[in-house]
């Protein structure tokens, strides 16, 4: 898109963006100076990357923080840059955002001309490809074991990774961008961010990428600590939405040349494949009351991880965030979990209130997954967090639970290695595992890239957990549960 411009544009700083001043421009033109930080890992140009204030000083440091970048959708594609750059176009505030971002430059272009980088100036220019990889992935500074390997310096350490033939998995994600905009306008052509090029440097081997659908009646709530429920879908809507949300989860894995795993056997080694998706689905709200489309979506859509709710009170129970309606798991929502154990699709009960999770493990001849929260220091009225004895509740039907990344449980990566190891003093170390809810927080997160896996692994060692305990909760407990779930 090009934008002709009818006047000298504002000059905007970055200290506007931090303090969402800047909301007072929305859709004026605007001139801004920033890195390019690019998101497609195989050109020398781009037409939609990150601006960021400052250049990033390594490749495991992502520079995605919505209040020191912004996302830039050009009118053309833009060389790669070394320095800084100073783009115009129309910005944008955001209004929640999937992934997150608060501004966007919306048909941008270069206000001046800078040198370019190009294929050979790149590769010898150590600075300036250390600045682009996290957006391509490579994360210079740690790589895993599917990445070259850099030399760690004198007295460093080398990176942590998985022994050969472990299998690393991420329980919950919403990597690459798959989720549907909640704007209507953009749907499902919102340009994908890369997925595969991140796993494979940080050694990340399969994820359960997860499609959502409530995304056209839930919006970020008032004090925007969570999503809420704004309205009631018309009969249709959300199924229809589903439909939608499962084809832009099939472009996705193909755009990414992503295998998709159907059966147990996929999930044998590291060394079997590239990088490779598990489809899920987070809150089965798309089924409004109808069982025969479980075995519709595991067929024609290849679900084999189902979460039961998500944002909104559903036909099959209570959440987290809202006041109880059913009294925990409904009549409709235990004949899912039936219906998924027959088929073989794994059941999520992320999102569910106590009483949906004691109901689902009475119900189910199947280990349950809770994929993506953290422990309570506290009890909250309507917290995503979950006490020690919904933990258990997990643990006893020989699920796991997945440790998330959420800034708010959590500082960094090590304080998030403790969090791993509370709740493996809790329920033990083989109910415990990785969900990252990637591209899934309102606030940035403190793992946002796949190439951080390392330095994730790296931590849970310094918590106290030896290698191998390490390998189980980064992907062992959740194939166990996996193939204890879904057929070959």
């Amino acid at each position: 898109m090009k934008i002709e411009f009818q006047q000298a544009p504002l000059q905007l700083d970055w200290a506007e963006i931090r303090s969402d001043a800047a909301v007072a421009w929305h859709s004026t033109e605007v001139e801004i100076v920033g890195w390019m930080i690019p998101l497609d890992p195989g050109s020398n140009a781009a037409d939609y990357f990150v601006l960021a204030a400052s250049e990033p000083c390594c490749g495991s440091c992502p520079p995605c923080d919505p209040l020191t970048s912004l996302e830039v959708f050009a009118s053309g594609s833009v060389a790669l840059h070394a320095g800084p750059l100073r783009l115009r176009g129309r910005l944008l505030r955001l209004q929640d955002d999937p992934a997150g971002w608060r501004y966007r430059l919306e048909g941008a272009e270069l206000a001046q001309e800078p040198g370019a980088i190009t294929t050979s100036t790149l590769r010898p220019n150590r600075r300036a490809f250390l600045a682009l990889g996290a957006a391509l992935g490579l994360a210079a500074c740690a790589p895993g074991r599917s990445a070259g390997q850099a030399e760690p310096r004198e007295g460093e350490s080398a990176p942590w990774r998985a022994s050969a033939g472990v299998v690393t998995i991420d329980m919950h994600s919403h990597a690459g961008r798959v989720t549907m905009s909640r704007d209507p306008a953009i749907g499902a052509h919102r340009p994908f961010t890369p997925l595969s090029a991140p796993m494979v440097a940080g050694g990340m081997n399969v994820i359960c990428i997860a499609i959502v659908t409530d995304t056209l009646v839930t919006r970020v709530s008032a004090d925007r600590r969570r999503f809420e429920a704004w309205r009631k879908p018309e009969p249709g809507e959300l199924y229809r939405l589903s439909q939608d949300a499962f084809e832009r989860a099939k472009a996705l894995v193909e755009h990414e040349r992503i295998s998709v795993v159907t059966h147990a056997d996929a999930l044998a080694s590291a060394e079997a494949a590239g990088p490779r998706a598990i489809i899920s689905a987070e809150g089965a709200d798309f089924l409004e009351g109808r069982l025969e489309r479980v075995d519709e979506a595991f067929t024609q859509h290849q679900l084999r991880h189902l979460q039961l709710t998500h944002y909104r009170v559903n036909e099959l129970g209570d959440i987290q965030t809202e006041a109880p309606v059913h009294g925990g798991l409904t009549d409709f929502g235990a004949d899912v979990v039936r219906r998924c154990n027959a088929l073989g699709i794994v059941v999520d009960v992320a999102h569910g209130t106590f009483d949906l999770v004691k109901r689902a493990a009475a119900v189910t001849t199947k280990p349950l997954v809770l994929s993506h929260t953290a422990l309570a220091t506290r009890p909250t009225g309507r917290g995503r967090l979950i006490s020690a004895d919904h933990a258990r509740a997990v643990a006893e039907t020989g699920g796991v639970i997945g440790v998330w990344p959420s800034s708010s449980s959590f500082h960094n990566l090590q304080d998030m290695a403790h969090g791993f190891r509370r709740m493996a003093d809790v329920v033990g170390v083989d109910h415990v595992g990785l969900g990252t809810d990637m591209l899934g927080f309102i606030s940035p997160p403190v793992f946002t890239s796949y190439a951080q896996l390392p330095s994730l692994g790296s931590a849970l060692l310094a918590a106290g957990f030896s290698q191998s305990e390490t390998e189980q909760i980064l992907g062992g407990n959740y194939r166990r549960v996996f193939a204890a779930s879904v057929a070959n």
